[in-house]
């Protein structure tokens, strides 16, 4: 919990140092037990690194004050133009999971930590499941463009915590329980058809704390393409590779649903099987493909009638982008009716309860 002017100007160097060694042990630490900081008041300069070394932030909306730099400080910023101090600022640019009230914010650190293991050797408390197992997710294909509600639907008695909700929209993060085991899940947010920037690094980032505690994932894939903007240019192609490593260097049980479009490397990124899923499910309705069929008919048939473009639209949907053809290729394990998503979701993870995978000896990845 953190509320604090800072370090006193009188121990200088000493304060430094001190500020290291905490910097240093949560490091330590990081990957062995979950790091849940709590920024009940200030907490600025070099105590702002504390909550960012930690694996989840919840911040109080009226007094908490979280920044590197006062906004004064800042060149050509003052605190009538952007207060980067406060929470719901913090929230936006993703540095915080959770802000709320004070009573609403420890609520949800109890939620929360009812959810993870104690460190990285603990299986994770399984509890005893009331609900369902083959319950129905009656109507869930009509939210496709709500993932939260979709995965409340597919988790036990409709809980799901999602974590960093006010940044990156379209990319949903976050835990449930299916069968009483924990697990985590990431999801296209249906908000938008393309994954940003921001949206690769919240995912990627949200798979190495599941992989680091054992924690199974699944994720359902609905995208088209990517963010195109001129700053999406220059910071996505890094993003995207991280989150290719995220996916690839997880060993924990991975199972993917394809609830709609799945286009192109995109597609690729969002826990597919080439990149290391377990199982990969789609909806009868799913679309799997190198693009839209009406942008490659176009491409296919150049210059040619619009009649002609129709027509080898429709004949390229029907060999390349069906989910059958995927299906065919082995690309997907099951085409699967919407409403048994959480009955066959259920049945892989139990199937990979006790999956193992050997890797190559290495210090670690440099991606």
């Amino acid at each position: 919990m953190l509320d604090s002017t800072g370090v006193r100007l009188e121990e200088s160097t000493d304060a430094l140092n001190a500020l290291g060694e905490i910097y240093r042990n949560q490091v330590l630490v990081s990957g062995v037990v979950p790091q849940i900081a709590i920024v009940c008041g200030n907490c600025g300069g070099g105590l702002s690194f504390v909550p960012a070394i930690s694996d989840f932030v919840f911040m109080e909306s009226t007094d908490g004050k979280l920044y590197v730099n006062t906004p004064d400080a800042i060149t050509g910023n003052n605190i009538d133009l952007i207060d980067n101090r406060a929470a719901s600022y913090q929230a936006e640019v993703g540095n915080v999971d959770f802000i709320g009230t004070e009573d609403e914010i420890f609520a949800a650190v109890r939620a929360l930590i009812g959810l993870l293991p104690f460190n990285n050797e603990d299986g994770g408390e399984v509890l005893a499941c009331t609900d369902d197992l083959n319950r129905a997710c009656t109507g869930i294909s009509s939210y496709k463009e709500d993932a939260a509600s979709m995965l409340a639907m597919i988790a036990d008695n409709g809980v799901f915590f999602e974590t960093r909700k006010a940044f990156a929209e379209c990319i949903v993060t976050g835990f449930m329980k299916l069968n009483g085991q924990t697990i985590g899940a990431v999801a296209n947010s249906g908000k938008t058809d393309v994954i940003c920037a921001n949206g690769a690094d919240k995912a990627s980032e949200f798979i190495n704390f599941c992989d680091a505690f054992n924690i199974p994932v699944l994720t359902l894939a609905n995208l088209k393409g990517y963010s195109r903007t001129e700053c999406q240019e220059k910071k996505l192609p890094k993003a995207a590779a991280r989150l290719a490593t995220a996916y690839a260097d997880a060993t924990v049980p991975k199972v993917t649903v394809v609830t709609g479009k799945a286009y192109g490397s995109a597609y690729v990124l969002m826990g597919s099987k080439a990149i290391g899923a377990d199982f990969v499910y789609a909806w009868p309705d799913a679309e799997i493909g190198m693009m839209d069929a009406k942008e490659a008919a176009k491409i296919l048939v150049g210059d040619g009638t619009a009649a002609e473009i129709r027509k080898t639209a429709a004949e390229y949907s029907a060999l390349q982008q069906n989910v059958s053809s995927a299906a065919q290729r082995g690309y997907v394990d099951t085409i699967i009716d919407d409403a048994d998503t959480r009955k066959y979701v259920i049945g892989a993870f139990e199937m990979l309860y006790t999956k193992r995978e050997n890797r190559p000896n290495k210090k670690h990845g440099t991606i």
